[in-house]
């Protein structure tokens, strides 16, 4: 297996290529520039397509008409792109089409600056565009990560014939770290709805998002809510540390890795605290709030958004609190320690210095 060097979004491009994307249509914002600048370099020799198209617009509409053909196609941007993506998203969804879209947030709202945020959960989880759907979000918390969940993305959008969202942030998308880069055979699906050309042996392939007829509209969304059920059976994805802890803190992306630490601490300081780390925040990992710690303290880079989930699946069985930073600014281990210690009421005695 051959390690590799790699900045965070490196490793989604590189990653993409081994899991047979053979299509990318982006446009250039940071903090995801790297992406696209690694794709424009290697795309073309593993035989796939690269656009640099004219705007965020054309490039989620060049990514619709790539996946109509059951080619594995993605695109990428961060925080404000995204947002100009949300109307072909829903399109797609409604056609059911499978794709990779990579958000390497950054802080808004507006234009924000470059530096990191998780503040596009909302967006992410609840369906940026208009009408009732869903993508499957996945939060890496490593480089290492970001290589993996990007071949998990281009599975689970075939498997389910959706798009999947890779929701990172600005850190984990310029942080380089070690990589252990997988050889693989991506999976083959079938693609019988694919709009290949019937070679006069089959009708024509319709991908279309438009119902007039209520009845075929209302066929469609059951069609689709039936789906989300069973992915929201079958694809919670997560990690718990301690999970027999009282205080039990909630995290994705960057901020896990630092409440990690600030798990480790304070276990050495005699403060029963633990950690739950969705690594996919849609569907939300609601089999881990089963059993009901003593409280929960929700640790994010925005004002306060997956908390909403959090509270959701603990449905009033113990208080959830929040820990938050916004405009860029981080969430350190100390700021971490000192929310539980606050909670907690303080450090037990034998372990206080």
């Amino acid at each position: 297996m051959e390690k590799k060097l790699l900045r965070g979004n490196e490793a989604i491009a590189e990653a993409a290529i081994r899991a047979g994307c053979r299509f990318y249509a982006g446009y250039p914002i940071t903090p995801q520039t790297e992406l696209s600048e690694y794709l424009a370099r290697h795309m073309q020799k593993a035989g796939g397509v690269f656009i640099q198209a004219e705007s965020e617009i054309s490039a989620i509409n060049m990514v619709y008409g790539a996946a109509g053909t059951g080619v594995r196609a993605m695109t990428s941007s961060s925080s404000p792109g995204i947002s100009l993506k949300q109307e072909a998203i829903s399109y797609m969804a409604a056609s059911e089409l499978p794709a990779l879209i990579v958000n390497v947030m950054r802080v808004g709202p507006g234009l924000g600056g470059i530096l990191p945020s998780q503040s596009d959960y909302f967006q992410a989880t609840k369906g940026g565009g208009h009408g009732d759907y869903r993508m499957v979000v996945l939060t890496p918390d490593s480089v290492q990560e970001m290589f993996d969940f990007t071949i998990e993305a281009f599975d689970i959008a075939d498997k389910y014939r959706m798009p999947v969202m890779l929701l990172a942030d600005g850190i984990l998308g310029q942080m380089t770290e070690i990589v252990a880069l997988r050889d693989i055979k991506p999976n083959s699906f079938e693609k019988s709805w694919a709009t290949t050309g019937t070679g006069m042996k089959r009708r024509h392939n319709i991908i279309n998002s438009l119902y007039i007829q209520p009845e075929e509209s209302q066929e469609l969304n059951l069609r689709l809510q039936m789906r989300y059920n069973i992915i929201k059976e079958k694809e919670q994805r997560y990690e718990i540390i301690n999970p027999e802890a009282d205080i039990m803190l909630v995290a994705f992306g960057i901020v896990a890795r630092v409440a990690k630490q600030a798990v480790a601490e304070l276990s050495k300081e005699g403060v029963s605290a633990g950690l739950i780390r969705p690594k996919a925040v849609w569907p939300f990992p609601e089999t881990c709030f089963t059993r009901a710690a003593k409280a929960y303290i929700v640790a994010e880079l925005n004002a306060g958004q997956m908390i909403e989930d959090v509270r959701l699946a603990v449905n009033g069985r113990a208080p959830v609190h929040a820990i938050n930073r916004l405009g860029g600014n981080l969430l350190t281990v100390e700021d971490i320690k000192q929310r539980v210690i606050e909670i907690v009421g303080g450090v037990p005695s034998a372990c206080a210095i």
